[in-house]
Order: C-alpha cells, then structure tokens, then sequence
C-alpha cells in the first residue's frame, strides 16, 4: 500500500492555499461496528442551519480553482458544493452505506471535499497532477461501462493505469471505488486558505473517529499533505 499521494507542483498556479490530509486505513484483521445512524441527519441539519462559517468562502474558492483550469462550477462542482446543494434543496439525504455516510458527513459539516478510496485497487501512488487528455477515466453512463478522457489541462487524481477522480474531485471512476469495510483505504481530505487549518484537523478527526467505530481494531495512518511536500 502506498505511503502518501504526490502532488504536482503545477496545482500550485492554480490552487497555491491547497492543503489536505491523507488519511491510510488498514482494515484487513478489524472487526465489524455500526455506525451512528444520526450522524449523517446531523451533518444535514447543520447545513440546513447555515453552517459552516467559513463555507461560502471555501467553496466560493473551489469555484475559482476549477475556472482557473477550464472547469464549470456551475456544471461542475467540487463534490462539497454538490453535496451542500442538494441537501439545501431536498432538506437531507439518503443513506448509501456505512463508509459513504461517514465521509459524506464530514464533507457536508465542514464543507470540504473528502473523497474515499479502495486503496488495493491503486498501482502506485495516487497523483493530483494537471491531464494530457489522453488518460483513460472508466465510468458508467446510463448504466453501461463507458469510459472517458479528461480534458487536456485538467486537475485530476489518477494512479499508473489511469484517472481515479475527474476535475479534480467532482467525479469518481469505478475501478477504485470504495464499496467494503475490509482490506485497505484511502480518504483525503481537501481544503483551501479559506478554510481554517483547525477545521481541517477536526474534519479529519470526526472521520478517523467514525472509522475507527466502523472497524474496531484497524489501523489508521493520518498525515498533512501540500503543494511541494
């Protein structure tokens, strides 16, 4: 399993605030625990009840990113924004699973982007770095395994076979998705200047606390990463 993700230091014309923390969770000899139902209620109920004070600010920040490389915001949102919106718009959301609902929570209560990751699918190190346009992205579109091309100039996560997350992380590809708690993961935890670094610290901690009553017994690797390090 890979120690930490690699970021391009051209992210940097782009995002120069970026900050984020990687979190590596082995999980292969943990046991089974039961998440809070209410957990992911209470993220909603926050963002209902206005909060974060500092998201406006931060996800106005991811906007300006994703412009800065081409993107739409409003087409194409940072997956915070998307999450914020819908539950501003529905009054909640629904479960999927266990894992799902804990980083949805997070992201959702501390309006950071937190994406989660089957770490045994990866081959090599995850990259945050800038697209040529001809990696391979595999999708599914109506249902259908498809697979895509990112566009050349635009920030994605991929490993050595191709891209992981596109436009940064506004959409997951299939092949590492995260769909068990058993085997090893990966989660980060993405943020800007304008978010507080003790909000990122705290974000990180209700998901490593989540994780751990998730998996008793597993074994958590937390560490800050940014541009350069």
């Amino acid at each position: 399993m890979f120690e930490l993700p690699v970021i391009d230091s051209r992210i940097s014309t782009i995002a120069p605030g970026f900050r984020a923390i990687s979190i590596l969770v082995d999980a292969v000899s943990a046991g089974r625990g039961a998440l809070d139902p209410e957990i992911l209620q209470s993220a909603c109920a926050s963002v209902v009840a206005g909060g974060p004070d500092w998201a406006e600010p931060h996800l106005a920040s991811w906007a300006d990113a994703y412009q800065r490389f081409g993107a739409k915001p409003n087409r194409t949102p940072c997956s915070a924004q998307a999450l914020r919106k819908r539950v501003l718009k529905d009054g909640g959301m629904p479960s999927i699973n266990p894992v799902v609902d804990l980083y949805n929570a997070v992201s959702l209560r501390y309006a950071i982007p937190v994406g989660g990751e089957n770490a045994q699918a990866y081959v090599g190190h995850p990259f945050l770095t800038l697209a040529d346009g001809t990696e391979v992205f595999d999708t599914a579109m109506n249902g259908e395994a498809t697979t895509e091309h990112p566009e050349p100039g635009e920030v994605i996560w991929r490993d050595e076979v191709g891209v992981t997350c596109r436009r940064w992380n506004w959409r997951q590809g299939v092949r590492t998705r995260l769909d068990n708690t058993h085997g090893y993961m990966w989660f980060v935890l993405e943020s800007l200047d304008t978010m507080p670094q003790q909000a990122l610290d705290d974000g990180a901690s209700m998901l490593v606390d989540g994780l751990k009553v998730l998996m008793p017994g597993c074994t958590i690797s937390r560490k800050q990463i940014s541009i350069g390090a």
